[in-house]
């Protein structure tokens, strides 16, 4: 897992490497820009500036007849003082100072509202934050008229402003002046309502006829006939009580039977006074009854039957005095209803009489508190409107200027340092917007992450820009390491030392594979491999062109004539190293290297040669880069750095595959490495094999100090590299 600090570290290399790739193009957009912003700064005319600045004053606009709220609410929040602002640069503002300054005239412009554009144009409003102070800048080529201008405008402003001001407090005066005579006009209507009230009431001052509590504006009016109307509610209520009372008595008494009416005669309350001596008697007489039949004496008995007849008188004195009792209830009852009905109609008849008056006097007072309520208002009213009337004639300004504009002997515009300085950002930032922009529509192979995330497969080497041929170049190459890198690569990738045929592709022309065939041919032969490099590249041979020789004769005419190999082979001024030209060019070039004749000659020179190099054409172009990846042993695609779009790679990869043929690995060819940041590990063997890396050099101590690191590089895979099992250069042919 990659630590967040390896990580950013990442992106900031990446972000440092698309800058030094694309400095040309940055260096570019910032130049033109930045001369661009020049050239219009030193075009664009001078200008003055007036300035003034003021402070905006939070006036009342409307008239409130109240005493609260007395502040407009509107004056004391932001949106006010925006507003204010806002009307400096409106045209019923400006007009005036384009009239009084006859700038149309002075100008030359057709019409007023030409000369209201270009002011408006030149003209700068400011206000501060959480401030009333705002100020006024307006550019001139000439220093007194921007002076003029400047100063005008603000006076113009609180002009426009005491106008408007005054103009609404005149306007609400006038509006207040006819509410007061209509309020007076319904003061005068309300006291007449109220008089003509008092007179229908019969009120005398302002107390009740006949006596009573006075009547004062919002009070609850009373009376004695109140009083008495209480006491006759109450009447009623007792008198109901006792009804219910009766009643209930009546209908529980009526509910018993005679024996139980005499049982219970004890308990009614009856009015006479011998009931209970006749109910005590009646008890002797049940017990003794009850001892003489316990004493054996039948019912028939003398004794029994003279108390039973006793017990029967009782009885009837008890159940006459009860029934005489509950009718004296219902005469109690009846009389209780009609003293109730008598109270009930004397009541309903004052409280009819007590409703009238309560009307006449709920309408007096009615219209005396209004009239009350009109005075108050009247004299708020009048209050109001003397206290604007005063501040009318005494005029507050709506601006306070604390600085005049004054004529500048310095032009405030253009600002020539800021113009610069935004020029260069601005060219800065569009040369690496478009720079990144460009590398992220750039989809051409740009790393070795790319080739590997994309294909699959390994590269073997980076081959840095601008790589001569090798064999050509005199003394030192340190070039020729990238090479041995590549050579000891394939010769580890390869499973056994029969897979020595190799044949290079790439996915279009001007890529490098020839010249990268023929310094991997050389440095294969400088250590110690017999090698065969084949020009099989039909459609534009170059090969020869490397080793100046002709390619007249060569591998066309070895399939197409029974000649010799040995016919067709040179040997080069490079020692191990053998060319097989193309020979004149066919007509069908696939056909002929699709052949049986071609197959056995690749048999042949593998079994003669340490090593075969076949160099064909474009793969994306022509089949024949096809035919002779499925002959030989492995495949190896040289890609331009930055050249091929990563789609394309990806086909070049299933070309070879389609037809049976194995891409060992990749090339990448033509890197800057030393722009390039992330190919800085491939470019130590520049030092390493310096040939001023020496004990006695100025760099040796230096070099020995890096070379710990540069053996772990892959220079050390070439001290490892071991030789394929080589025929001697005489035993070739």
């Amino acid at each position: 897992m990659n630590e967040p600090g390896t990580e950013l570290q990442k992106h900031a290399m990446d972000t440092w490497q698309v800058v030094k790739n694309r400095f040309g193009l940055i260096s570019l957009s910032f130049i033109l820009i930045f001369a661009a912003a020049a050239v219009l700064t030193y075009i664009m005319p001078r200008k003055y500036r007036g300035h003034v600045e003021m402070t905006i004053e939070r006036i009342t606009q409307d008239i409130n007849v109240f005493e609260r709220n007395r502040v407009d609410g509107n004056a004391s929040l932001p949106e006010y003082l925006k507003t204010q602002f806002e009307t400096i640069s409106k045209p019923t503002t400006l007009y005036p100072v384009i009239e009084k300054l006859e700038l149309a005239k002075r100008w030359e412009l057709p019409s007023r509202q030409a000369a209201l554009a270009k002011l408006r144009a030149n003209l700068e409003t400011q206000s501060m934050l959480r401030s009333d102070f705002v100020t006024i800048d307006y550019y001139d080529q000439d220093s007194q008229l921007a002076a003029s201008i400047a100063n005008e405008i603000a006076k113009s402003y609180m002009a426009q402003r005491n106008s408007i001001d005054s103009e609404k407090k005149q306007k609400a005066l006038t509006v207040l002046q006819q509410q007061i005579s209509d309020q007076e006009d319904l003061r005068r209507q309300a006291q007449l309502r109220s008089q003509e009230a008092k007179r229908k009431a019969g009120i005398v001052g302002d107390w009740f006829p006949g006596g009573g509590s006075s009547l004062n504006p919002g009070g609850e009016m009373r009376s004695e006939k109140d009083s008495m109307v209480i006491s006759r509610e109450q009447a009623l209520l007792m008198a109901d009580q006792d009804i219910l009372t009766l009643q209930s008595e009546i209908d529980q008494v009526g509910k018993l039977t005679p024996d139980e009416l005499i049982d219970q005669a004890s308990g009614l309350k009856l009015d006479n006074q011998n009931i209970a001596t006749m109910t005590s008697k009646l008890q002797e007489l049940k017990v003794a009854r009850e001892a003489l039949i316990n004493e054996g004496r039948g019912r028939m008995h003398p004794q029994v039957l003279s108390v039973d007849s006793q017990v029967a008188q009782y009885k009837t004195l008890i159940l006459s005095a009860a029934k005489a009792h509950i009718s004296g209830l219902q005469n109690r009852l009846d009389g209780a209803k009609k003293k109730r009905e008598s109270f009930q109609t004397y009541n309903d008849e004052a409280k009819q009489e007590l409703m009238g008056m309560q009307t006449l006097y709920n309408e007096y007072k009615t219209a005396k508190d209004e009239v009350t309520y009109l005075e108050d208002l009247l004299v708020k009213m009048r209050s109001r409107f003397f206290e604007e009337k005063a501040g009318i004639e005494l005029v507050k300004s709506p601006a306070t200027i604390y600085s005049e504009a004054e004529p500048e002997g310095k032009p405030a515009k253009p600002n020539v340092p800021l113009h610069l300085a935004l020029g260069g950002v601005l060219g800065l930032m569009f040369g690496l917007g478009l720079a990144f922009f460009l590398e992220y529509m750039d989809t051409t192979v740009k790393s070795l992450d790319d080739v590997e995330r994309f294909l699959g497969v390994p590269v073997l080497a980076v081959v840095p820009k601008d790589v001569g041929v090798l064999h050509r170049s005199s003394g030192f190459n340190p070039d020729a390491e990238a090479y041995r890198i590549l050579r000891t690569n394939i010769e580890f990738n390869r499973k056994s030392s029969d897979n020595n045929c190799l044949s290079v592709v790439s996915g279009g022309a001007g890529e490098g594979k020839s010249t990268t065939m023929v310094n991997l041919a050389y440095v294969c032969a400088q250590g110690g491999y017999n090698v065969l490099l084949i020009d099989a590249d039909l459609r534009r041979p170059s090969m020869h062109t490397h080793f100046d020789v002709s390619h007249a004769a060569g591998l066309t005419n070895y399939l197409t004539t029974d000649i010799r190999l040995e016919d067709v082979v040179i040997r080069t001024q490079v020692e191990n190293l053998f060319f097989l030209p193309s020979g004149l060019l066919p007509a069908d070039s696939a056909g002929l290297l699709n052949s049986q004749r071609m197959v056995d000659l690749i048999a042949d020179v593998k079994s003669r040669f340490d090593l075969v190099l076949i160099d064909s054409p474009p793969i994306l172009g022509v089949s024949d880069a096809s035919v002779l990846a499925n002959i030989a042993d492995m495949t190896i695609i040289v890609v331009q750095h930055r050249k091929l779009p990563r789609h394309m790679l990806m086909r070049v990869k299933q070309s070879v595959e389609n037809v049976g043929g194995k891409v060992v690995g990749v090339v990448l060819n033509n890197v800057d490495l030393r722009s390039d940041a992330q190919y800085q590990y491939y470019t130590s063997y520049y030092t390493y094999y310096s040939p001023t890396n020496s004990p006695g050099s100025a760099q040796g101590g230096k070099a020995r100090r890096r070379r710990a690191k540069a053996e772990t590089t892959a220079t050390a895979l070439v001290s490892s590299t071991q030789p394929l099992s080589r025929l001697a250069s005489d035993d070739v042919f």
